[in-house]
This record gives structure tokens, C-alpha cells and sequence, in this order.
């Protein structure tokens, strides 16, 4: 019987017993010496660039007064439903077709092998020259994606940072083009972890492609797929670059996001304290993503 199996066979007690750490018993004298000299240094690299950042951002962002300055601006409402949709849209459209590609790269033929990796290679590019290059396929009537079609169509393609809705789809597609290969790899990952006997013994029951995807693939990877929506979540609503190098905003401020939102009140319109409390507005939908998240991984810890 695994370790894990003994710890469930043993029932609530075991896990509602206290839990102390095995280091208080074993360490002393230069064990615990060196013990503190390995921790100190990440202890003050995390306090210099994770506390004191975040401890003086609620701190500029601490009167009442900036949060009611931003709702009263209309870009600010504006904004959230910019990021709202950013991430609804770019992070479920990104990970449900990671998913589903995840089994295509299931295949054991070669030329599906050199696929995936030129798939990968839209995530390996370092972010920057990546939507940099987008945003000069997409700028103007001679960008590479207007001549292809006037060259193939005869169409006249439109301004796309002239549009709103134009501009912000381009940020959402250029962010799953680039982040999509990451979350496919993660999920071929778990799809290789489930044992083959699941996948004969569905096929032995007589399930298609789909039947097998849905009855046995999706719930044994439900709680991986959670967790990724989860994560990606938390990265993507504080996403700077994406929209700032794509779309820049235009036109006119009218596709920012909070994060570009910040920025822009920061450093364009000299007010940093209305930048940082228009990050923090972020807040309220972080923190219980991060709770959620924690929970998840806690709980399927021990239903494992």
C-alpha cells in the first residue's frame, strides 16, 4: 500500500492530526547555523521585491479619494471591461484549444514530432520582439497582414488600431498565439501521465474519439485543467506587455487594460498614486482566485 493510500486508509484522524515540521527535532548548532544562512538571503530578496513593493503600493493606493477619481473617469470603466473581456476571452479560448491540441500531439507519427515543434516556437520567442512583430503585421495598409490579403483577395484590409473592437481582438489573439503552445506542452504532459491500460480499456468498451475525450480524458485531467485556468488567470490579468506592444492602447486609450491603465496614469499623466490604485482596483478578483487556488491544490493533494 503507497504512502498515500495509507495516510486515506487511516481516515480523518490522520489527517486532522497536527502536522510539526522534522526540522525543530533534528537541527542544532551548525546544522541550524547553516540552515539560517541558506534562508536569510531569499528572505531578504523576497522582502526587498515581493513585501516592500507590494507593502508601498497599498500604501500609495491607501486613500479612498483615488478609487473614486477613477470610477467618475469614464476610461477607467472603459478599462475594466477591456480587461474583463481580455481575460474571459484569452484565457478560455487559449486553454480549451490547448487542450484539444494536446491530443492531436498525441499521435506517434513523425511529422506531427516536427510539428510541435515549430508550434513551440511562438512561446520560446522571447515576448517582446513577438508582439512587436504582430503589431507590424497588423499597423497600417502596408502591414504584412493588409498585403497578403489585397495581394491574394483583392480586399482592402481595414486599419486595425483604428477600431476598437479591431485593436483589442488583435491583443487577444496575438496573447493566445503566444501563450497557447506553453499550456498545450503542460497538457500533453498530463495526458502522457495517464496510464495506457485507461485508454485500452476504453476502446476494448468501444469508445470514439469524442466519447473517450469526454468520459475518460477531460475528468483525469480535470483538476490539471482547473489549476492552469486558475494560474493563467492570475498572470493574464496583470499582463502588461501584450496589450502595451499590440495595440498600444490606440486608438486613443480605448483598448488599455488596468495594467496599461497604471502605466499610462503613472508615467504619461504624472499620477502615480491614481496608477498604482488602478492596478489595486485589481484586488478584489485576485485575492479569492489566489484563495480558490491554494484550496484546489490543497485539496487535490489529498484526494490524490
Amino acid at each position: 500500500m503507497s504512502g498515500t493510500q495509507q495516510v486515506l486508509a487511516a481516515g480523518p484522524v490522520a489527517l486532522n492530526r497536527p502536522w510539526r515540521p522534522s526540522w525543530r527535532r533534528h537541527l542544532h548548532g551548525s546544522e541550524l547555523a547553516w540552515a539560517i544562512a541558506f534562508v536569510i538571503p531569499y528572505a531578504v530578496v523576497f522582502f526587498a521585491f515581493v513585501v516592500y513593493p507590494v507593502a508601498f503600493g497599498l500604501w500609495m493606493a491607501r486613500k479612498p479619494s483615488l478609487y473614486g477619481e477613477l470610477v467618475a473617469n469614464p476610461f477607467y470603466a472603459r478599462t475594466v471591461i477591456n480587461t474583463a473581456l481580455y481575460v474571459a476571452l484569452g484565457v478560455n479560448v487559449k486553454m480549451f484549444l490547448a487542450l484539444l491540441l494536446s491530443g492531436f500531439f498525441m499521435r506517434r507519427r513523425w511529422w506531427i514530432k516536427a510539428l510541435l515543434g515549430i508550434y513551440m516556437l511562438p512561446w520560446a520567442l522571447p515576448a517582446i520582439p513577438a508582439f512587436v512583430s504582430f503589431h507590424w503585421m497588423l499597423i497600417g495598409e502596408e502591414g504584412f497582414v493588409n498585403s497578403v490579403l489585397s495581394a491574394l483577395f483583392g480586399i482592402h484590409g481595414p486599419l486595425w488600431f483604428n477600431n476598437r473592437w479591431l485593436a483589442l481582438g488583435s491583443n487577444i489573439v496575438s496573447y493566445i498565439w503566444k501563450w497557447m503552445p506553453f499550456w498545450t506542452l503542460t497538457f500533453l504532459a498530463g495526458r502522457l501521465a495517464i496510464p495506457q491500460e485507461i485508454y485500452e480499456a476504453a476502446a476494448v468498451d468501444g469508445a470514439g474519439s469524442c466519447r473517450r475525450f469526454v468520459h475518460v480524458i477531460f475528468p483525469l485531467l480535470g483538476n490539471l485543467y482547473l489549476v492552469c485556468t486558475l494560474l493563467s488567470t492570475l498572470w493574464t490579468i496583470g499582463d502588461f506587455i501584450t496589450v502595451s506592444l499590440v495595440s498600444s492602447g490606440a486608438p486613443y486609450y480605448s483598448t488599455d487594460v488596468l495594467a496599461t491603465l497604471g502605466i499610462h496614469y503613472a508615467f504619461d499623466v504624472a499620477q502615480p498614486e491614481l496608477g498604482v490604485a488602478a492596478v489595486m482596483s485589481a484586488l478584489p478578483v485576485l485575492i479569492p482566485l489566489v484563495i480558490i487556488l491554494m484550496r484546489t491544490l490543497q485539496t487535490r493533494e489529498v484526494q490524490l
